[in-house]
């Protein structure tokens, strides 16, 4: 069999470990569970991550990283201001519509995080992330439209992020599509009279 580098296999076990976790759970997130939905020796694991942590970090970061891509690739560039905060906002609401196992995953790596000190850490990491990110595109939006914000752009970011983190949970607790609806649109409707 072909020797395959640590840069190569770092996708791949990412993504059999975000396919194994996605179905089952982290509990099932096993070092010697990921080796073997991708096929390989539990070593490979250790060898490229060092330990199950590292992988899971990792994880988180790809699960971040895919989502933010999605909702900065539906940024419009010639919208008004609230137009696109509107675009924004629905980007998002479908990556969690569409992809459930996604956002469950997140949260459950999240409260995991929360009692695992090395993974503390990734945990800060991925929300810092998300919170830069989510201020960036609403700073854009108001420079682009000569839009004069009325709060700074992260306190408007951390309100945003509040009130979506609740109804994503509430989507993958207790769907009910209609009142997903009222709801996401009062949030956008928050966020724009705070903005």
């Amino acid at each position: 069999m072909a020797h395959v580098s640590a840069a190569e296999r770092r996708p791949q076990l990412i993504k059999a470990a975000i396919d194994l976790m996605s179905r089952e759970g982290v509990a099932a997130g096993s070092t010697r569970a990921i080796a073997a939905e991708l096929g390989v020796a539990q070593a490979t694991v250790h060898y490229t991550f060092g330990t199950k942590e590292d992988l899971y970090r990792a994880v988180m970061e790809q699960l971040t990283q895919d989502l933010v891509t999605q909702v900065e690739q539906a940024a419009p560039t010639d919208a008004s201001f609230e137009d696109t905060i509107v675009t924004l906002t629905e980007a998002l609401w479908r990556t969690v519509v569409e992809q459930p196992a996604s956002y469950q995953l997140l949260t459950e790596l999240s409260m995991f995080a929360l009692r695992t000190p090395h993974l503390q850490e990734a945990l800060h990491g991925h929300y810092s992330g998300v919170l830069a990110v989510t201020t960036k595109l609403i700073s854009e939006a108001a420079e682009r439209t000569g839009h004069q914000l009325a709060q700074p752009a992260e306190t408007i970011a951390r309100f945003f992020l509040a009130g979506f983190d609740g109804l994503t949970m509430q989507r993958l607790s207790l769907p009910d599509e209609e009142a997903e609806g009222v709801c996401l649109r009062a949030l956008i409707s928050a966020v724009l009279a705070m903005a």
